[in-house]
């Protein structure tokens, strides 16, 4: 059916790939969640919605994969951003894209797409590193992890010579009164997609901030979310799960994993600390309901142009949720310790706004990740695991729920497949780049395969000093005190999604088959097995 509308159209796809930050797997509402998600609850049932889809455990990681279809050490990005200065420029720790690596957009556009961006880049904090250099003909771009929402100031005072936002590769520095982060970024892009004079297909790259940490929104979406969270973090948790198995995204048998937190349990807080606590949800649940409404302007957009059955539109979070307690985070905690302090007003009744600096912590974190374990930043499938869709109405999987393995990864290949073009076999213009690790989704959309990988196939993930390597359903998991055992575990995910039963004891074998591909994942990509220790070097932030 997809190949026969194709051929039946003369128009290539389209594609508009929209990235969420740090939202957790339950925060939609096609996922399970309680959130006001109508867009993107339409796009998702209209879809494929994959319930085993797996990121990097950290942003700028999973983008790098996102764009080239590789694994995140051989594309520049072997750690975040803001921590490669640490490992000296090796080779896939540069801290930026690097030239071992073909961006997708570089390939489409080559092949006569127009490719345009807004939103978070994160993958080079120069204008010789910033979008305009990897392939997109329009761009505006904040090039640093995250800032302010309202008023587009860094959280952190960069360095002069490091740029908060691009446009076309150029400063942007003037941005209007009014600037929210996910209103301007839909609206840059409908302003880019308006400008088109000629039929060329396109790749709209839309990547959001929200809801990535400061926790700000505008004060009537967060007045709509009063009192939704009062119970706490547990009993959202348990509602949610008890959501995703009615609707089939997860076994009705599932065991998730205990919270780990060394926060103190709702029970034990004091009222007036749940609610600051339970302000903070709020806040999170009105980004995520505007990033919502902000799509539906770019999908009414594309419908009011007569473009919606020609774009294929791929959803999907750029890790788990974020649970970490920003002012202990060894890579920014003093920074933000000392700017929250100087400058933002964290009173219960200015929590939300411009001026305000929170974040919701690991609680909060794990109602959105259960039944997996843990959140960002770890290797277990609390970090990696999000929510994804593909939706298309030529696809033949269409309106269902997919259980079957993929990764980021897979996206490269799949769109360069529907646009018809070869990824380049190891050369581009002329100059050695790393083969595509990932695996095109097209005949498993199709209806042709009944998955996309093969059945030896397997993945490792690094990040922090943590560790992955899965192969099927059978996954090595390694994370250091004081979060994990500090050894290897071992899980069947078909059964234990939660990660809760160790079964390395009983299955050593099978543990140190695991342990050989874990070898050959770190060999090939040239993964640095050394723990970070430091805060960002004096080049990051000043």
């Amino acid at each position: 059916m997809g190949e026969e509308k194709l051929r039946a159209t003369s128009k290539r796809l389209n594609f508009l790939v929209i990235v969420a930050d740090d939202l957790g797997f339950s925060d939609v509402g096609a996922f399970g969640g309680e959130i006001d998600t109508p867009n993107l609850d339409r796009l998702a049932y209209a879809g494929l919605r994959l319930t085993d889809f797996h990121s990097a455990p950290a942003c700028s990681p999973t983008r790098s994969m996102l764009l080239t279809g590789t694994d995140h050490h051989l594309a520049g990005i072997g750690t975040m951003l803001e921590v490669a200065p640490e490992f000296g420029g090796a080779p896939g720790y540069e801290g930026y894209l690097n030239e071992r690596v073909v961006t997708v957009t570089e390939l489409l556009r080559d092949a006569g797409y127009l490719t345009l961006m807004s939103g978070k880049w994160h993958l080079g904090m120069t204008l010789e590193t910033s979008p305009s250099t990897r392939g997109f003909e329009r761009s505006f771009a904040l090039l640093p992890g995250a800032a302010n929402h309202y008023r587009g100031e860094p959280l952190i005072k960069p360095a002069s010579s490091v740029p908060l936002y691009v446009e076309d590769g150029n400063r942007s520095e003037n941005l209007p009164e009014n600037f929210y982060s996910s209103d301007y970024y839909a609206t840059k892009l409908i302003d880019y997609l308006s400008e088109r004079t000629d039929d060329r297909p396109f790749f709209a790259y839309l990547a959001f901030t929200a809801p990535h940490w400061p926790l700000q929104a505008p004060a009537d979406l967060v007045a709509k979310y009063a009192g939704h969270y009062d119970e706490g973090p547990e009993v959202l948790r348990q509602t949610r799960l008890r959501r995703m198995k009615d609707l089939d995204l997860c076994s009705h048998t599932v065991v998730a994993h205990p919270v780990i937190s060394e926060t103190k349990p709702w029970d034990d807080l004091q009222a007036v600390e749940r609610a600051l606590s339970a302000r903070a949800m709020e806040v999170y649940a009105a980004m995520v309901d505007r990033m919502d409404w902000n799509i539906g302007r770019v999908i009414d957009y594309l419908r009011g142009t007569g473009e919606v059955e020609h774009t294929v539109v791929v959803f999907m979070s750029d890790n788990g949720a974020e649970g970490a307690i920003v002012e202990a985070f060894p890579i920014l905690g003093p920074h933000v310790r000392d700017f929250v302090r100087t400058y933002c007003d964290n009173s219960l009744d200015n929590i939300g706004r411009g001026n305000s600096f929170v974040w919701y912590g690991p609680r909060w974190a794990q109602a959105a990740t259960a039944p997996a374990r843990l959140y960002k930043a770890f290797t277990s499938e609390g970090g990696i695991r999000v929510p994804a869709f593909i939706t298309w109405p030529g696809f033949t999987r269409q309106r269902r729920i997919s259980s079957c393995f993929t990764t980021v990864m897979d996206l490269a290949p799949t769109l360069l497949e529907l646009a018809g073009i070869q990824s380049p076999a190891g050369i581009y213009q002329g100059h050695a780049v790393e083969n595509i690790r990932g695996r095109s989704m097209c005949n498993y959309l199709r209806g042709g395969a009944s998955d996309v990988h093969f059945e030896n196939h397997w993945t490792g993930w690094e990040l922090f000093g943590r560790y992955g390597i899965r192969q099927g359903d059978w996954k090595a998991l390694f994370i250091p005190p004081p979060e994990g055992p500090g050894v290897w575990q071992l899980y069947n995910l078909s059964s234990d999604p939660g990660e809760t039963v160790d079964l390395s004891a009983i299955n050593s074998e099978r543990l140190a088959d695991l342990l050989r591909r874990w070898e050959q994942y770190v060999a090939e990509t040239g993964v640095q097995l050394r723990a970070v220790t430091n805060r960002p070097s004096d080049d990051a932030f000043a």
